[in-house]
């Protein structure tokens, strides 16, 4: 198992709670990671073992990432314990957030292929990436996000507003861009043409539930595009009113595709890859591989 040395308290109480679990079944070696090479001195000591990743979108990217600069990805199966703020990974896959639950599935669930995303310089993105308002939302929500960490009543801890403060923030002033879209090769939306964000999802969810590609799935040998057109302050309104509810793909100023390769350029852009942002960028393409590696499932 693979957890973050600087987790916090609440974390480790509910991690135990999860290792209880384990420990009732089988032997687990727990290894603290906080930078690059000590998590790949404990991916070197992992053998063929299960590796369980505790932790959220971030961990299971770090992870992911490490083993796909090692070559190893293809030949090992990982499970997760969600401990993040967000767990869209899990929720899109259907592992549950209870802790104990999810311990469960680690037990019992199935090992299945699971697609990954990766650019054209090698870096992957386990389960979205995206451009314009929402890399904007992410930008601004993280900082959001550690301000109020540490501020909580009991088990609420409020550093889950910080991707919808971001949001909030961001639509004020959204960060219109000009970029031309293409997918396995047809261009769908051209520099002429202002948009507000464009989506490239493996998994559903981002921002702690928001199903910004509700049709996501990770098996399928295929991302999901959406790209929001919703760029006047009243079509604005009625994306977000119907984003929150995953309607926003039947909206006209709306286009939502699926493919296998997909690119985008034109104006400087920022990106948000598994809640990593980088940038600024000029031009980015992702591909599927699918089934790059195995993860215990429900």
């Amino acid at each position: 198992m693979i957890r973050n040395s600087d987790a916090g308290t609440d974390d480790e109480e509910t991690l135990e709670r999860g290792l209880a679990v384990l420990r009732e079944a089988t032997s687990v070696e727990v290894a603290a990671t906080a930078d690059p090479g000590e998590l790949n001195g404990v991916l070197h000591r992992a053998g063929s073992r299960t590796i369980v990743v505790a932790g959220g979108d971030g961990s299971m990217h770090a992870v992911v990432s490490a083993l796909h600069r090692r070559h190893e990805l293809a030949d090992r199966t990982l499970a997760l314990l969600p401990l993040g703020t967000g767990n869209d990974f899990a929720r899109g896959n259907g592992i549950p957030l209870d802790i104990e639950d999810a311990a469960h599935v680690v037990l019992a669930g199935t090992a299945r292929p699971v697609d990954l995303i990766v650019d054209e310089v090698g870096e992957v993105v386990v389960n979205h990436v995206h451009a314009g308002a929402g890399a904007q939302a992410s930008r601004r929500g993280g900082r959001w996000k550690e301000r109020l960490h540490s501020v909580g009543v009991g088990k609420v801890n409020l550093g889950k507003l910080g991707y919808p403060i971001g949001a909030l923030l961001s639509s004020v002033k959204p960060p219109y861009v000009r970029l031309c879209v293409e997918v396995d090769g047809q261009r769908v939306v051209d520099v002429d043409e202002p948009i507000l964000m464009v989506a490239v999802g493996n998994g559903s969810d981002v921002g702690g539930g928001t199903s910004l590609t509700p049709d996501a799935d990770t098996s399928d040998g295929m991302v999901d595009v959406m790209v929001a057109r919703a760029v006047g302050p009243i079509a604005r309104f009625g994306y977000a009113a119907q984003l929150v509810r995953g309607k926003h793909p039947e909206r006209d100023d709306v286009l939502y595709l699926r493919g296998r390769t997909v690119s985008i350029s034109g104006d400087e852009f920022y990106c948000s890859a598994d809640g990593e942002i980088y940038g600024p960028e000029r031009n980015r393409t992702w591909r599927v591989e699918p089934g790059a590696y195995r993860m215990v499932l429900p």
